[in-house]
């Protein structure tokens, strides 16, 4: 049996890299620093790739030909992202090929949001614009801070790749909510319902974070709910300014977004509604994650395949 690190080496390279020591390879780690690295570097991957099937159908029914490539575009991007990932990954002593198609779909690290369908470009435009938006914060915090010097290098172009897909979507989002009637109605429910999908990516909050270790070894530097901070930073002031309903306000005197509902609360994924007369707990939450979004199966069949869609494929106007 291997010895175990003494926890004066962990503490020791936490006091380093809380003194700007950067890592550069796995012979520089100890066992809780490449622990704290490989986690998020799973679920990045995982999310990554998830995001192709999840926007595959809607990327071809885009109501325009630019449009439909621009997602086409986003889909590439996005698998070039998981594919940085998997490749630190394979540095850091991960096999790959077994991680990728030998997995049952419970074990992927996907977020429930991109394990439910998009049933129109209303949808797959605010998912865009609130959880590509969401991933970006989450990757700058990580480009900024993070004590992993490859994955830092590797971020500067998947920061720029991640802005294009925002500004995209940011710009289909003003064009469908400045509409009348029903295609404004289509990104009302759409809003509805992703919101809070976009609050739950950024974790628990922080009285209820038990670890720490992400933090403690530089991996990333800001806590769940200034992430939250700052990305209701940019989606509730796109809503407010195209009159579209957000369940969250800029409190002045509080200097925060306040939320205008008990966060969490219950969650119907067949009606995608969620039932804010009805808290639950964070337990619960996680309860629903570890069960999988009613995409999960199909889409994790999808990658390991590699059969994206095989449905009707409408031709843009």
């Amino acid at each position: 049996m291997a010895a175990k690190t003494p926890p004066e080496s962990e503490e020791k390279l936490k006091r380093q890299i809380q003194n700007g020591k950067m890592i550069e390879s796995v012979e520089e780690m100890t066992p809780g620093y490449r622990e704290a690295v490989t986690l998020p570097l799973k679920v990045n991957a995982d999310i990554e790739l998830m995001s192709a099937p999840a926007l595959f159908e809607q990327a071809m029914n885009a109501p325009s030909l630019d449009a439909r490539n621009a997602e086409l575009s986003t889909i590439q991007d996005e698998v070039g992202h998981s594919y940085i990932s998997l490749r630190l990954l394979d540095n850091l002593g991960e096999d790959v090929d077994e991680y990728l198609y030998e997995r049952e779909p419970h074990e992927w690290h996907s977020a429930y949001a991109f394990e439910m369908y998009l049933d129109d470009f209303a949808e797959q435009t605010v998912f865009h614009a609130f959880l590509d938006r969401a991933g970006l914060t989450l990757l700058s915090d990580i480009y900024e801070n993070t004590s992993y010097a490859p994955w830092k290098r590797a971020l500067l172009k998947v920061e720029k790749e991640e802005q294009f897909h925002i500004r995209h979507g940011e710009t289909w989002f003003r064009r469908l909510a400045t509409k009348d009637g029903r295609t404004k109605r289509k990104v009302q429910d759409a809003v509805d319902w992703l919101f809070p999908m976009g609050l739950e990516l950024f974790g628990f909050p922080d009285d209820q974070k038990t670890h720490t270790e992400q933090l403690d070894y530089g991996i990333k530097g800001l806590t769940n709910d200034e992430l939250r901070q700052e990305w209701m930073g940019h989606v509730v002031p796109l809503c407010e300014e195209h009159d579209v309903d957000v369940p969250a306000h800029y409190d002045e005197d509080a200097d925060e977004y306040v939320l205008e509902f008990e966060f969490p609360v219950a969650f119907s994924d067949a009606e995608k509604t969620w039932h804010f007369d009805d808290p639950v707990s964070w337990d619960d939450v996680l309860e629903r994650w570890r069960s999988g979004g009613p995409a999960r199966d199909d889409y994790v069949e999808m990658i390991q395949t590699g059969e994206l869609y095989d449905g009707v494929i409408d031709e843009p106007a």
